[in-house]
């Protein structure tokens, strides 16, 4: 949903220009990049860039620097094209779990307006796949949909609000919708309630014309008019911040909030008096701006994106991850279903991260000592003082019944335990300490189906935990400071699609994916070479 800035109207041209692609899968998950559909370019118009080498087991820089500032995920301008891909791979759960009807049913409402997009883009000098992306996410392409009850709220395939609208030329009254839906309703009543057919069928075709004359009185409900506005938009957002990628992420947050972030990033700077040479004279991208900006880096510009929510902070994210899903649509090629199938079969996208066809769960005690014996589960740690997390009494307490040893559902696979000690490194950095409670890893087959019977949240489907690469952590923090702490954390590692998570209700459950593998090297510095 678009919002007015607290500046001026102007007009510009040119926005986002990149290279339409075709659609190959070379890997069976999200992760696409260089792996998947297109020429890596995202919607930013930033060039792809292969993916950094990740650093292999036991680098032996690491035992030259602070461990506390060990950290691969720092932000890195080389590696701007990477950052985009792995926000965009992390943060598409959303669009499958929540899009109306499904993404492939909102995927093919998009592409009806494609020859409308196609016009309008042409007409502004917009990138054609940004505004379809954004009709994606704005409406499911739904072009009566409204955000409230009223049509005072956003409304349109563009979700525009009323004086956002009128301020990009289009024509609202929303007294006279007002009226025509009054009448609508009235006749909709006549049309159910009469007995004569006569009088139904008249109330029908009264509905019919009031539906028609809802566009002339409101044209945020005209699909070309709508589409058109958001155009105009974001050719207007590129003039008032200099870039197409701010411009894009600006449609949801407002360019007024946008302006304030990129403020507080380069405080204590001298601002050059206006946002655009700002951003010149510091290079700022969105990319920059999101991954540079943590509870202890940039703090002021994190609390700011922080204070404007999700959907607005990753709003450049997803539209990458919509762009992705229509050309996936386009292709035709199958891979768009088995994508939202592992997408939608969790609360979160774990089984995309792991699908179990990839990664199959341990069947029994058999396999998890084999797994030990090869170093594929590193039995979990219990040095809380030094490591930040304590284990908890009670995991592995159905060992007794499936007649094994508790140490045995004690484990992780190296990724997922790497990722744990970074989570609980960067907790202590945030909050001062931590003092996080692991309460559940590694199970095989016949321990999940002990647990079936004596756990409520227990799943009778895969369960990430039967592969030793999801863990559990209590909610039952020491205080708040160490909770947003966590939290934060986990956000940015699903942001670098490290992770996706969950809550439950007495844990937060968090499975690692393939990205985990850069955090192997402080794995083996705190817990030893493999």
């Amino acid at each position: 949903m678009p919002t007015l800035p607290r500046t001026s109207r102007a007009r510009v041209t040119a926005i986002v220009v990149v290279a339409v692609a075709s659609a190959v899968w070379l890997a069976v998950a999200w992760p696409f990049g260089d792996d998947g559909p297109g020429d890596g370019r995202s919607l930013s118009g930033n060039p792809a860039a292969p993916r950094p080498p990740k650093p292999p087991p036991g680098d032996p820089s690491i035992a030259d620097r602070d461990i506390q500032r060990f950290d691969p995920l720092a932000y890195d301008s080389e590696d701007e094209a990477d950052l985009l891909r792995r926000g965009r791979d992390g943060l598409a759960h959303v669009l499958f779990a929540k899009s109306p009807g499904g993404a492939i049913a909102t995927a093919d409402r998009v592409a009806r307006w494609k020859p409308l997009v196609d016009r309008a883009a042409d007409r502004h000098g917009v990138n054609q796949r940004t505004l379809q992306a954004l009709i994606f996410l704005e409406s499911a392409g739904r072009p009566g949909v409204a955000a409230g009850n009223d049509p005072d709220s956003a409304v349109g395939l563009a979700q525009f609000l009323p004086g956002t609208a009128q301020g990009f030329g289009l024509h609202v009254d929303l007294a006279r919708l007002r009226e025509i839906d009054r009448g609508i309703a009235r006749n909709q009543r006549i049309a159910a309630r009469s007995r004569k057919a006569r009088k139904r069928a008249a109330a029908r075709r009264r509905v019919a014309s009031l539906v028609r004359a809802r566009p002339r009185a409101d044209e945020r409900l005209d699909p070309a008019k709508s589409i058109d506005g958001a155009a105009r938009y974001l050719v207007f957002a590129e003039k008032k911040l200099g870039r197409p990628d701010l411009a894009a992420a600006a449609y949801h947050m407002g360019i007024g909030n946008l302006q304030d972030v990129i403020a507080a990033y380069v405080r204590p700077r001298p601002l050059t008096g206006s946002t655009p040479k700002t951003v010149a004279k510091y290079g700022i991208t969105y990319a920059r701006l999101y991954y540079d900006s943590t509870p202890i880096r940039n703090a002021a510009a994190y609390r700011k994106l922080a204070a404007l929510g999700d959907d607005s902070r990753h709003y450049l994210f997803k539209l990458d991850a919509a762009d992705t899903i229509m050309r996936l649509r386009a292709a035709r090629s199958g891979l768009l279903e088995r994508i939202a199938s592992l997408q939608t079969a969790k609360a979160s996208g774990e089984n995309l991260l792991r699908p179990e066809d990839r990664f199959p769960p341990y069947e029994d005690a058999g396999d998890l000592r084999k797994a030990y014996a090869k170093d594929e589960l590193i039995a979990l740690p219990d040095e809380p003082r030094r490591l930040g997390f304590r284990v908890d009494r009670g995991m592995g307490s159905l060992a007794r019944r499936v007649r094994e040893r508790r140490a045995l559902f004690r484990g992780l696979r190296p990724e997922a335990l790497a990722t744990l000690l970074y989570v609980t490194k960067e907790v202590r950095r945030i909050a001062g300490g931590s003092h996080l409670r692991v309460n559940s890893t590694v199970r095989d087959l016949k321990y999940q189906r002990a647990l079936i019977g004596v756990n409520g949240q227990a799943t009778r489907a895969f369960s990430l935990h039967t592969t030793g690469f999801a863990v559990d952590v209590s909610r039952n923090f020491r205080n708040r400071r160490e909770e947003r702490a966590f939290v934060a954390v986990l956000e940015r590692l699903r942001a670098h699609n490290v992770i996706d998570f969950v809550y439950e209700p007495a844990a937060i459950h968090f499975t690692v994916g393939p990205e985990g593998e850069r955090l192997l090297p402080l794995l083996d510095e705190l817990i030893g070479k493999r």
